[in-house]
C-alpha cells in the first residue's frame, strides 16, 4: 500500500522558515515526477513547486527564490525548504506523486503570522 505523509508544518512568524518532509513507502512503478501543492484559505489547491525523475525542478513564481525543493531517494523522501515566509503561504502542504497513478497524502498544516 503506498503512503505519503508529510510533515514538519507548524506556526512561524513572518520571515521564518521551515522545512517540510515527505515520505512515501510503498512500491510504486514509474514515478515521474513528485510535487508540492497547497491549500490556501478560499483558494484552490495550487501547484508550488515540483522534481522530475530526472531530478529537473520548477517553481511558481510566487516561490521562486524562497523555497526549495530535494529529494533524498535513499530515504524516500522529498523536502520543501520555505524561507522568508508570508502571511500569504499560511495552508495546508501537500506533495503529491505522479506515476501510472497519482497518490496524495494528507497534507501539513503552515501558518504563518503577521
Amino acid at each position: 500500500q503506498v503512503q505519503l505523509v508529510e510533515s514538519g508544518g507548524g506556526l512561524v512568524q513572518a520571515g521564518g522558515s521551515l522545512r517540510l518532509s515527505c515520505v512515501v513507502s510503498g512500491i510504486i512503478d514509474n514515478i515521474h515526477t513528485m510535487a508540492w501543492y497547497r491549500q490556501t484559505p478560499g483558494k484552490q489547491r495550487e501547484w508550488i513547486t515540483s522534481i522530475t525523475r530526472a531530478g529537473d525542478v520548477s517553481y511558481e513564481d510566487f516561490v521562486k527564490g524562497r523555497f526549495t525543493i530535494s529529494r533524498d531517494d535513499a530515504k524516500n523522501t522529498l523536502y520543501l525548504q520555505m524561507n522568508s515566509l508570508k502571511f500569504d503561504d499560511t495552508g495546508v502542504y501537500y506533495c503529491p506523486l505522479f506515476s501510472t497513478l497519482n497518490y496524495w497524502g494528507q497534507g501539513t498544516q503552515v501558518t504563518v503570522s503577521s
